[in-house]
């Protein structure tokens, strides 16, 4: 039995053997050569890797036909050259114009009758706003009255003193008396008409005055000097006002003053005839003014000056009391690139553009220089004549970053 076992297993070796040769002889053996597995590798890798390339560029593009870049409120603008304003921002404070506001006094002492004006209303040139009685002003009417009638009185005595001087029948003395009163009776007119002038009346109201009834000797009328609105008052019925009382006080808001504090360290960059930009926030739009006066006094307290700019206020916007921002343009260039801050988009802390390509909009990095609150210098990444998108560029980020900007739109 063990024999047999032993023939068995000794047959078996030698059928393998020869199996394996055979084999051998069929498919030849190979050795591993890591040089050849490298230069396949390297055969078939850049393929894949610009397929992947071209793949993730146009994942990046977004197509838009004009219609969705209206809807979607993208614009697009040509590069090129432009001019880049340095800016200084400074403090300021709206005032009343100064040229335009008056302080409303009656001109007389009395006592207030009739008011018809009160505090925020608006008024024009030459409206009425109250009426006191004065005694001081009746008196001054009787004053110019009572000239007028002398001196008309002395006019006919000195006629006919002529003409009795002429015909030799008086004597040269009594007319020559008769024309040196007639000089005094005109002297006290003038005297009595230029008190009426100081008060405020015009030439047409001395000529009504003689035709008044009585009555209204004593009654004054406070006018407005000229249009505005009515920022104070100090009058109320049967107060008694002294003539340098302030009874209104009228603005005209159509123009205000913006007050510039000029710091000492920015004295040499402020001069008059600057360009000036407001800003006063809370939904007021900026207001574009010109300085018309720099202080040449720093005062000791704050150590700083003041420019003045007249600034045109037509919608009443920019209301006395408003703190504000001034940005004054120091200086001025032109640079080969300039774009607006609007068509910048960060990513990956780095300033970026959306460029129009054939292939869409394409956001593309981009190095930034000199800038000021609304441009920016680009100094690569875009070349003159190239279109990017000034506005829209965030929309079109958004949705690039989700993949797609509609059915179709990113790819």
């Amino acid at each position: 039995m063990r024999k047999r076992n032993l023939i068995f297993w000794g047959t078996a070796l030698i059928v393998g053997f020869l199996a394996g040769s055979a084999f051998h002889q069929l498919i030849p053996f190979r050795k591993f050569d890591p040089q050849e597995t490298a230069a396949k590798s390297e055969t078939h890798a850049p393929a894949e890797g610009k397929h992947a390339e071209e793949k993730h560029l146009d994942e990046k593009a977004v197509h838009l036909d004009k219609d969705e870049m209206k809807e979607f409120g993208v614009e697009v603008k040509t590069a090129g050259a432009g001019k880049i304003a340095i800016q200084t921002t400074l403090p300021g404070e709206i005032v009343p114009n100064a040229d335009r506001l008056v302080h409303i006094v009656p001109r007389v002492p009395g006592v207030i009758r009739k008011v018809f004006k009160n505090i925020g209303d608006d008024v024009h040139s030459e409206e009425l706003m109250a009426v006191l009685e004065s005694r001081e002003l009746a008196d001054a009417k009787a004053s110019y009255l009572a000239a007028l009638k002398r001196v008309e009185l002395a006019q006919a005595n000195a006629k006919r003193e002529e003409e009795l001087w002429r015909k030799r029948i008086s004597p040269e003395q009594d007319y020559l008396e008769a024309r040196n009163a007639l000089a005094e009776a005109q002297i006290a007119l003038k005297n009595a008409e230029q008190k009426l002038h100081a008060i405020g009346f015009s030439e047409s109201d001395l000529s009504a005055l003689s035709s008044q009834p009585d009555v209204t000797f004593t009654s004054y009328e406070i006018r407005a000097p000229f249009g505005g609105t009515i920022i104070e008052k100090h009058i109320t019925i049967g107060e008694v006002l002294k003539e340098d009382t302030v009874a209104f006080t009228v603005a005209d808001m159509s123009s205000v003053w913006v007050k510039i504090s000029v710091y000492q360290k920015d004295m040499s960059l402020v001069r008059k005839g600057q360009r000036v930009t407001i800003s006063a926030g809370y939904g007021v739009p900026e207001a574009q003014g010109v300085i018309s006066y720099v202080e040449p006094i720093v005062k000791e307290q704050t150590r700083t000056a003041v420019a003045l700019v007249v600034l045109a206020n037509p919608k009443g916007l920019f209301r006395p009391g408003l703190f504000v921002t001034c940005r004054l343009e120091v200086d001025e260039f032109t640079v080969p690139l300039l774009i607006p801050k609007t068509a910048l988009i960060q990513e990956d802390n780095r300033a970026h553009i959306f460029l129009e390509t054939k292939k869409g909009f394409v956001l593309q990095p981009i190095t930034v220089g000199r800038d000021n609150d609304t441009h920016v210098e680009v100094l690569s990444g875009i070349r003159p004549g190239q279109r990017y998108v000034t506005q829209g560029g965030f929309t079109l980020k958004a949705h690039l970053s989700k993949g797609a900007f509609g059915e179709g739109h990113a790819h």
